[in-house]
């Protein structure tokens, strides 16, 4: 999955991303090695992605992809002897909610070329704050516990997700373990704004969420600069796919009350239909949608189901 992207240091691409009225674009791409067979086309480093600009997500996640992971969610779950509840949530063997709190300890690797992508304390704790209020319906907070600043040029400029660069960077950084968010920020190639692996059973260096720099609270990538591609890429981190997954057709986004959507919704499009012959109106407000970051302020119930089960049956100890 994508999620918006963005040429930052493109006058040109800002003035196309105003012209569109926000025109985001979306990144996420999930994975499974833990899909088993059906997903033997993907890899651990599947991730999830962001764009803008036409940018398309490298990984998209196709009908089939989504099913296999769906199926390794399940086997996972059943492995640590739980179920899922008519809601979606995951019960003990008594019948009694399996999830009540999560805290995430976050690992920040700010990468740079020299001066360039520098980032202050305030602007990272800005940014932990935005994670911290998205994240209060799901039980979920974000603790800081380090950061790192590491001058590589070749990390730095125009890196994307699965080259040699992202796999060297996050090999030689990454911290913690499966219940452990590491956060990377570069200048990202492809017009991205950023991706995100999705949880599985067994974790590696590539897990974790990269960000365009200049997307946090603050930056100059508007009108994605308040902090939610970050909201976004943990969303799908924390197991949730785009809202236009599927489009309008099929198992969708697997959460039962995020009304299908065709597409990436840009801007903010009030009264969007993509599915008019399915209930609900486009769900632009969510933030697993690519609308700009003032319009997205809200996940649906189901997606906190969603992702406190994906949590209890990947994430936590």
């Amino acid at each position: 999955m994508t999620r918006r992207t963005l040429s930052v240091l493109s006058a040109a691409a800002l003035a196309v991303a105003t012209l569109t009225a926000g025109a985001a674009a979306a990144e996420a791409k999930p994975l499974g090695a833990d899909a088993g067979a059906a997903a033997a086309c993907f890899t651990p480093e599947a991730t999830s992605a962001r764009g803008i600009n036409g940018a398309k997500d490298p990984n998209d996640v196709s009908a089939s992809q989504a099913k296999a992971m769906e199926d390794a969610l399940a086997r996972a779950l059943t492995s640590k002897g739980l179920t899922k509840g008519n809601d979606g949530s995951a019960r003990t063997a008594a019948g009694t909610a399996a999830f009540t709190s999560a805290n995430v300890n976050v690992y920040w690797h700010t990468i740079t070329d020299g001066a360039k992508g520098v980032l202050t304390s305030s602007e990272i704790a800005a940014q932990i704050k935005v994670l911290n209020d998205a994240y209060v319906p799901a039980k979920v907070t974000f603790t800081l516990v380090s950061t790192d600043t590491t001058n590589n040029a070749s990390w730095y400029n125009g890196l994307t997700n699965g080259s040699t660069a992202e796999k060297a960077m996050k090999t030689t950084l990454h911290k913690g373990g499966k219940a452990d968010l590491n956060v990377y920020t570069a200048n990202l190639g492809n017009s991205l704004l950023g991706w995100a692996t999705f949880p599985k059973s067994t974790v590696d260096p590539m897990d974790g969420v990269v960000l365009l720099d200049e997307s946090l609270p603050g930056g100059t990538a508007t009108p994605y600069n308040l902090g939610d591609t970050g909201t976004h890429e943990v969303g799908h981190w924390m197991g949730l796919y785009h809202t236009f997954q599927g489009g309008c057709k099929g198992k969708g986004d697997y959460v039962a009350d995020t009304p299908a959507e065709a597409s990436p919704a840009s801007g903010c499009p009030t009264g969007r239909d993509s599915c008019t012959r399915v209930a609900g109106l486009d769900p632009i407000r969510n933030f697993m949608d690519y609308t700009v970051d003032s319009c997205m302020d809200q996940f649906s119930a189901g997606q906190v189901t969603r992702m406190q089960t994906s949590w209890t049956t990947y994430r936590a100890g």
